[in-house]
């Protein structure tokens, strides 16, 4: 589905991503995670072409993402971002819909696809005709996932969609985010700090720091066969978090 050769990223003197190589599996979840500026929302980002390469390139379905074709691939791709990203001057409905109002679409398929990811998502109907600043953390996050889904992309980027909500709600939302990923059978790339959560929503697992992916596998995977001493050091940081996965068979 993605792939990732020998992508780096610098600012200045930072390296936000060393020369990495990639491989991202269709129809699974993988889940970028590691300290506070490892590198792994700057992958992100590459990922969907919202920044460029210094070196190396980056495949979408077997094509390049390059300037001249960013925007139609990026049409193949949702994103949803940490706080929502959502309009305060347009309804709920507004921010959902404002892709497929773009491209034209009829009124009627606009709404028969927005009934469909309503149901998906458990938002309220009734919160439609609301503003951000009207709807619970939660809700503004249900809000960006179905915007992120309107145009049935292949593939689907997250970056720290919940870090912002309170356990209880981020709890509800994760289980609903995995109902979600295994019933549309989805590519999904999502960054969290989490790595319970990252246990409990990824197929895959991978570890980052200062840049360098240090890791990748399932949580048994790091946890019993750790590549290096920090990833053993991060683990044990989080084992508090490990409890959220306990009953999960992981």
């Amino acid at each position: 589905m993605l792939r990732l050769e020998d992508v780096s990223k610098r600012y200045g003197s930072t390296h936000a991503v060393r020369p990495t190589d990639l491989l991202i599996e269709g129809g699974r979840t993988t889940v970028l995670i590691g300290p506070s500026g490892c590198g792994k929302s700057t992958l992100l980002r590459l990922m969907i072409g919202l920044i460029t390469p210094d070196t190396g390139r980056v495949f979408f379905e077997d094509q390049v993402v390059a300037p001249d074709n960013v925007k139609r691939l990026r049409r193949r791709m949702g994103y949803v971002i940490q706080d929502g990203g959502l309009f305060d001057h347009m309804t709920a409905r507004g921010n959902a819909t404002i892709m497929p109002r773009h491209l034209g679409w009829s009124s009627g398929q606009i709404e028969s696809r927005l009934d469909e990811l309503v149901q998906l998502t458990h938002f309220p109907p009734e919160g439609l005709d609301r503003y951000p600043i009207q709807l619970s953390g939660g809700q503004r996050q249900r809000v960006s996932l179905i915007r992120a889904l309107m145009l049935d992309p292949h593939m689907l980027l997250l970056d720290e969609p919940l870090g912002a909500l309170d356990p209880m709600i981020r709890s509800k939302l994760q289980s609903e985010l995995r109902e979600i990923f295994q019933s549309l059978g989805k590519t999904v790339v999502m960054v969290t700090h989490d790595l319970g959560e990252a246990g409990f929503l990824g197929d895959s697992i991978v570890l980052l720091r200062d840049g360098f992916i240090l890791q990748k596998g399932g949580l048994r995977e790091l946890v019993e066969a750790p590549s290096q001493p920090f990833v053993t050091e991060f683990i044990n940081a989080q084992r508090t978090h490990l409890d959220l996965i306990a009953g999960e068979g992981q």
